[in-house]
């Protein structure tokens, strides 16, 4: 073996270590990255659930008893067909963020858990029939897909309370 060709070799496997390195380097950032992005999802969430205007909105839910048509709907006033609107909103973003793998499923099983599959309940007939009224079948789709979620895996895994399982 020739000088020049120890010499190619030791570029070859130089060459190769570098791409390996780079390689390896590259997937970490990738997952830091997605990590990252993860994690401020995850912070964006937890900070919409604790306004003002969220807990309005629990208490919109919780306190209101929805018309089951559209034509009641409509008979509503205008601000609580408003405030119907911006919860179905958020529960339709928080079904989009949790489906498409931006916030994890265990975050809105802590902070919201049963309250999904209950307003959902609350809402559905009336969503059902404006599916129909204004012929948008996918209307509330991801809100439904995240109460149904929800509240499979509460059933099939069901959690205690954390102060009861922390030690």
């Amino acid at each position: 073996m020739s000088t020049l060709d120890i010499i190619t070799l030791c570029a070859n496997i130089a060459l190769t270590l570098s791409f390996i390195i780079a390689l390896i380097f590259g997937v970490a950032q990738v997952k830091a990255a997605e990590r990252d992005r993860r994690e401020r999802f995850t912070l964006d969430t937890l900070r919409r659930f604790h306004t003002r205007e969220f807990a309005e909105l629990i208490y919109y839910v919780s306190s209101t008893d929805m018309p089951s048509t559209t034509a009641e709907w409509r008979k509503r006033p205008e601000e609580d067909r408003i405030t119907f609107i911006q919860f179905t909103q958020e529960m339709e973003s928080l079904g989009i963020l949790v489906a498409q793998q931006f916030v994890n499923m265990d975050l809105i099983d802590i902070t919201l858990g049963s309250f999904v599959v209950t307003s959902w309940e609350k809402f559905k007939a009336l969503v059902v029939d404006l599916r129909v009224e204004v012929s948008d079948p996918f209307l509330c789709e991801y809100f439904q897909w995240l109460a149904e979620h929800v509240d499979q895996r509460m059933k099939l895994y069901p959690r205690k309370p954390y102060h009861e399982t922390a030690k």
